[in-house]
């Protein structure tokens, strides 16, 4: 009997997931990839695109049928999902059925969330540095200023790779050069949260803070911006505070995709799924990556990174194998994970432990090195060179 599994969703989980199905599961077995562009980039590569370590066209991963053999790629947006009658509506190649799914549709960003914010991007007032485009302008403005205040914002919580603000920081410190140490650019990051990382815990948050600090960028927390008018260059904070800015880098707002929305999976707006498993309330629906609400055991939820979504493709690609009923190990998702935090000069921090240790996870910031930023380099030349390269 010839079953379908439908992965939605081509970013890191959903490539991830596919190809540890391929190889596990028979033939005969279909694995359909599902996603409205196979044109994509590692998040950690658009930090350095920002700084202009890379050009987009270096970084970019464009994945093919050819590059993982024996499985259907289907370009399509994935309008709405069906989990009580087995479907996956597209815009394109219409209602493909499944026998096991998987959600992999990752998190959107929502401009219009916060007031004006949309015009502030649109006017080069501000940036942002979540798309390969945005990253590439953003270092364009960074570089023609000459003299005035950035601030990086988070826009809202949660956010993908939450280290990401603080690095833009102070990536943009290290591009700015003379321009910074003089004075003549001065850098402020504000954020909802009271620490950067905040579910790594306190000595991390504090870590950062000192880090920041220790480069001339300045941190506020417990900032919830409102609105922001390009005009004026000012942003207004739900506290009744306000601040001006010559540049603006921000996080916009994330959100999940509106065909998540459309299950009865997301009633709070990501996928909840099970710590261990990654398996949703629906039978036979597993869900990785940004796009899911994992709870760790204090309550707060695991950070969306891509370290994650590739540790939870594993796990559920032999859930998926058992669910179809073949006999292969029963894995579970550990928590364990690591991210890098550029400082500059080709150094990075790195932050690395257990996030589903309990009562909280155990997190471990080693300092800056050389040798860190070449992992993270590593990473990202193993990935593009996995699929941009035609598999035998």
């Amino acid at each position: 009997m010839n079953r379908t599994v439908v992965v939605a969703g081509a970013g890191v989980g959903g490539l991830s997931v596919a190809d540890r199905l391929r190889a596990i599961l028979p033939e005969r077995d279909r694995i359909v990839l599902v996603d409205r562009s196979f044109d994509g980039t590692l998040g950690l590569s658009l930090l350095w695109v920002l700084r202009g370590w890379r050009n987009t066209d270096e970084v970019r991963v464009r994945p093919t049928a050819a590059a993982l053999p024996g499985v259907e790629f289907v370009a399509a947006t994935i309008e709405s999902i069906d989990t009580a009658g087995r479907g996956v509506r597209t815009d394109i190649a219409g209602v493909i059925g499944y026998d096991a799914l998987v959600i992999a549709l990752g998190a959107e960003l929502d401009t219009a969330k916060v007031p004006g914010l949309a015009e502030a991007l649109a006017s080069d007032v501000a940036g942002q540095f979540y798309t390969l485009d945005g990253a590439a302008r953003l270092h364009d403005l960074v570089q023609d200023l000459k003299r005035g205040r950035v601030v990086v914002l988070v826009g809202g919580v949660p956010f993908k790779c939450p280290a990401a603000p603080f690095e833009a920081a102070l990536l943009i410190a290290d591009q700015l050069g003379d321009r910074h140490s003089s004075g003549a650019v001065w850098i402020d990051t504000f954020t909802p949260d009271p620490l950067p990382m905040p579910v790594a815990g306190p000595e991390v948050g504090k870590a950062l803070v000192g880090m920041l600090e220790s480069r001339g960028v300045g941190f506020h927390p417990g900032k919830t911006v409102t609105a922001v008018d390009a005009a004026a260059r000012t942003l207004r904070f739900a506290d009744g505070g306000s601040e001006s800015f010559d540049l603006l880098a921000v996080v916009p707002p994330h959100a999940p995709t509106a065909a998540v929305v459309s299950t009865e999976l997301a009633l709070t707006g990501w996928i909840p799924v099970d710590p261990a498993t990654l398996a949703t309330t629906a039978s036979g629906v597993w869900a990785i990556g940004d796009t899911t609400v994992l709870t760790l055991p204090n309550g707060k939820p695991l950070p969306k990174a891509a370290v994650f979504a590739k540790s939870e493709a594993e796990v559920v690609a032999y859930g998926v194998a058992r669910h179809l009923g073949y006999e292969v190990p029963e894995l579970a998702f550990t928590g364990e994970g690591a991210c890098y935090v550029e400082v500059g000069g080709h150094e990075a921090a790195k932050g690395a432990g257990n996030f589903l240790n309990p009562p909280a996870p155990s997190v471990t910031l080693h300092e800056p090195s050389r040798e860190f930023h070449e992992e993270k380099a590593a990473e990202e030349r193993e990935w593009i060179a996995r699929w941009n390269t035609v598999t035998p």
